[in-house]
């Protein structure tokens, strides 16, 4: 699809039962909360980061991009005043997914959900297989690494929320149950005791990286933070590395943005919700939006033109951006269930929730199988598999949706093949 400017979304994706509103942080600030903390990015010419590092201390240090720290309102206005810096606020990001109801549940309803059947394109499937010697790195709420249908699949677990430390190991605890939602859907195992959920792959190892807090949102930098060390880690281990982000923002964020780059270059694939503001076109959200990122459409268990149907809720993309089976900033690129997904939950039960937030995890895994079956094939040639079994399965329901390349449903939809393990 053709690059094209989009049109910035009003607003971000975020859940408040996992799934409101919110904002980007407006760069205005309120006088009366002048003594109020606020994160900033500052970026000085290297005489002064040294002694501005010493003065208010650094979170992240992104080199020549400047350095993140918390600074009060007022501060943040006095440093606004000196020319010789740079100085803006950090944005929010937050999870991806409209509302939806229901309560969390002991056991499952179904042990291999409607997405998984439909993946696999086998309604009879009792049990899943592969990603065996992947690794996907969920960066979302934290994950429950010790419910029953995950234990055994976390190999790292880190906090990059918390104010005490950019990283904290070996924690990444999950009070929301997004990000336990989302692994399960990747790499869920069946549990120990024979009733449990399956995922896509469930073979393949999980890095469990908590980049939002309690509440489904978190700042750019800690994000970016964690991209980088996902990158970084991929490197020092070996691994072939999958990074799944179900979360959004209405913005781009320069430091996300750099970093999703940083890991595309450093081979690992970035996959991304397109969003939850559709359906009108040029609504996908960033990190999806981003070229060097999957951006993966919602499609709902609903027949239409005798295809599966693209959700009215996943975001589309530009107008004038179909038909050429190219991705340009701003394309969805694939699609996959996300209506109505049962999956894994932070208190050790079950939930079914909707959104781009759950498609994203269907690619990530059939990614995490594709790559276990072709190890020698790079993160570009994973995207390249990913992109020819969608062409494979034209997606002709929901608004926008076509023959051939659309802005609703990208490709098409991608699923598991015969030969995968």
């Amino acid at each position: 699809m053709a690059k094209k400017n989009m049109k910035v979304m009003g607003s971000l994706l975020l859940s408040a039962s996992l799934l409101l509103s919110a904002s980007v942080v407006s760069a205005s600030v309120d006088a009366n909360a002048s003594e109020e903390k606020v994160r900033v990015l500052i970026k000085s010419d290297k005489a002064q980061k040294a002694s501005l590092k010493k003065e208010y201390g650094a979170r992240n240090d992104f080199a020549d991009k400047g350095f993140t720290t918390e600074v009060t309102v007022k501060q943040f206005e006095a440093l606004k005043q000196n020319k010789n810096l740079e100085v803006s606020l950090v944005d929010i990001v937050s999870i991806d997914a409209p509302p939806s109801g229901g309560s969390t549940r002991a056991v499952p309803t179904d042990r291999t959900p409607w997405g998984i059947e439909s993946i696999y394109k086998n309604s009879a499937i009792t049990a899943t297989t592969g990603g065996a010697g992947i690794t996907v790195a969920v960066l979302d709420t934290g994950v429950n690494i010790n419910h029953n249908d995950l234990v055994g699949q976390s190999v790292q677990c880190n906090d990059f929320t918390q104010r005490s430390a950019n990283i904290v190991y070996n924690t990444c605890n999950d009070k929301n149950g997004h990000g336990s939602h989302v692994a399960g859907t990747i790499l869920a195992h069946g549990g120990n005791d024979g009733l449990g959920i399956y995922g896509v792959a469930p073979q393949a190892d999980l890095w469990a990286y908590k980049v939002l807090n309690d509440q489904g949102s978190g700042y750019s930098d800690d994000i970016a933070n964690a991209i980088k060390h996902a990158a970084d880690q991929s490197k020092a281990t070996g691994s072939k590395v999958i990074i799944s982000m179900s979360l959004g923002s209405a913005s781009k964020a320069s430091l996300i943005a750099d970093a999703v780059t940083y890991a595309n270059n450093n081979g690992v694939l970035v996959v991304a919700a397109a969003g939850n503001s559709g359906p009108n076109p040029g609504t996908i959200g960033y990190p999806g939006a981003l070229v060097d990122a999957v951006a993966v459409a919602a499609l709902e268990n609903v027949q239409a033109n005798g295809t599966l149907r693209v959700a009215d809720f996943s975001s589309r993309g530009i107008s004038g951006g179909a038909g050429d089976y190219k991705i340009g900033e701003g394309d969805v690129e694939v699609s996959a269930p996300g209506r109505a997904i049962e999956s894994t939950w932070s208190d050790g039960g079950y939930n079914t929730i909707s959104g781009t937030s759950m498609a994203t995890p269907h690619i990530s895994g059939l990614a995490a199988k594709i790559w276990a079956t072709n190890p020698n094939l790079s993160n570009a040639g994973v995207r390249a598999e990913l992109q020819a079994r969608a062409k494979a399965n034209d997606i002709l329901g929901g608004l926008y949706a076509a023959t051939g390349d659309d802005i609703a449903s990208g490709f098409g939809y991608p699923t598991v093949s015969s030969t995968d393990k």
